[in-house]
């Protein structure tokens, strides 16, 4: 224990005081917080600004949708009403849009019995919040037509086309809690994004100080002191303790930052992050597993390969399932329960960050998280113990490329 005690305190040190782990503690967490920014930012102001015309046989019709796209506070548009409209209006307006006059016309054409045909003609093909806008205030700008129309008033067309808001709510304990889908999303997609990012960057930090120490025949040296398996238990320990403590930073800046002003402000709105207490101890749970899941693994590749470029080959592969369970967050979020869900968050590469979707959404049987980290320990026991043999002779190996029948024979030898 003595010599994995030393080598853990190696890795911890070297990679602590180093300028890297400095940069990418503080840049890390900025960089992506303007990422999420922008995004959010460029998603609020999508199809904003725009210059549109309301094209239609009807001055009526075309004055109510001009008026509610008009009230639309993030859309910001300018509407033109060009009614009525004659045979050349269609082209014309063709001609203006040719010319960056205008984004786009929409087209109205209504018939004797009622019926309303609508095409929306733009510069853009791929502005699908610009035409959402317009499907809105269409069918509600026709509604209130037609409910005109059979005699009602005009005050109770308005309540009877009043949206009404959805405020949702969430059943936990046999009690009701108030609840918010979109930050739930969120704090999901964060945490996920949080366990993948720091899994493979770490599970990678193994491999490469694997080959950095091979390509510099320092093992030689070492092996005479220390156990090849103790080597790599120290190098997962050390490791493995660098991560922990970015993510301890990492979240106490988070908690100083919650409790600030500007974050009060932010969260005021109809967003609201909530992470609970046992959330926090699951992810750290997860995190040690998946860490110590996906250092051996790339400890165990790393051993096969002779340079950094052909480990980095290997790295897509590792991250499949990674990149699955990323790929499935708005299913899993959305239906947490369902046979797909629950299934994914069993397998054991996918459990890290599958099963902590599920647990953000809504919180599974204690027994389906309880199966899930068995699954998880007993797969790293297997790869660790395949992974350890392969490391224990692929070290000393130079100038081979290790094929699979190789690397069985290597585990015969070990």
């Amino acid at each position: 224990m003595r010599e994995i005690w030393l080598i853990a305190k190696r890795e911890y040190l070297e990679q602590i005081r180093g300028k890297a782990f400095r940069i990418t503690t503080i840049l890390i967490p900025i960089t992506f917080a303007i990422i999420f920014g922008i995004s959010f930012l460029a998603g609020k102001n999508s199809g904003s600004n725009k210059h549109i015309a309301i094209a239609t046989a009807d001055p009526r019709l075309a004055d109510q949708i001009a008026d509610q796209l008009r009230a639309d506070k993030d859309a910001r548009m300018t509407v033109d009403v060009v009614a009525p409209v004659s045979a050349d209006t269609r082209q014309q307006l063709v001609s203006q849009i040719d010319q960056k006059h205008l984004d786009g016309f929409l087209w109205l054409d209504t018939d004797i019995a009622g019926k309303t045909d609508a095409l929306y003609v733009a510069r853009s093909s791929g502005d699908f919040v610009t035409e959402s806008r317009l499907n809105d205030a269409v069918n509600h700008a026709v509604i209130r037509q037609r409910l005109s129309a059979h005699g009602i008033p005009a005050g109770a067309v308005d309540a009877i086309t009043r949206n009404v808001k959805i405020s949702t709510e969430q059943v936990k304990n046999g009690k009701e809690v108030s609840s918010n889908a979109f930050g739930t999303f969120w704090a999901a997609y964060v945490m996920a994004f949080l366990l993948t990012f720091t899994l493979m960057m770490y599970g990678m930090n193994v491999g490469r100080a694997v080959i950095q120490e091979k390509t510099s025949r320092i093992f030689e040296v070492m092996l005479s002191a220390v156990k090849p398996t103790h080597m790599l238990a120290g190098k997962l320990i050390g490791i493995g303790a660098v991560g922990l403590t970015q993510l301890a930073i990492w979240a106490a800046a988070g908690a100083i930052f919650s409790g600030s002003a500007l974050a009060a402000s932010l969260m005021s709105g109809s967003i609201k992050i909530a992470v609970s207490w046992q959330e926090i101890v699951l992810f750290g749970l997860y995190f040690l597993l998946g860490y110590a899941l996906y250092s051996t693994l790339f400890a165990g590749l790393a051993a096969t390969c002779e340079t950094e470029q052909e480990l980095q080959q290997y790295a897509p592969l590792a991250a499949v399932p990674v990149w699955l369970s990323f790929s499935m967050i708005a299913f899993i979020v959305s239906n947490p329960n369902s046979f797909w869900s629950v299934a994914i968050s069993m397998f054991p590469p996918c459990a890290p960050i599958a099963m902590f979707l599920r647990i953000a959404s809504q919180f599974p049987p204690l027994w389906q998280i309880a199966l899930s980290l068995a699954l998880l320990a007993l797969s790293v026991y297997i790869v660790t113990w395949f992974s350890s043999r392969i490391y224990r002779v692929g070290i000393l190996m130079y100038g081979k490329r290790a094929t699979v029948p190789e690397m069985l024979r290597w585990l015969r030898y070990s």
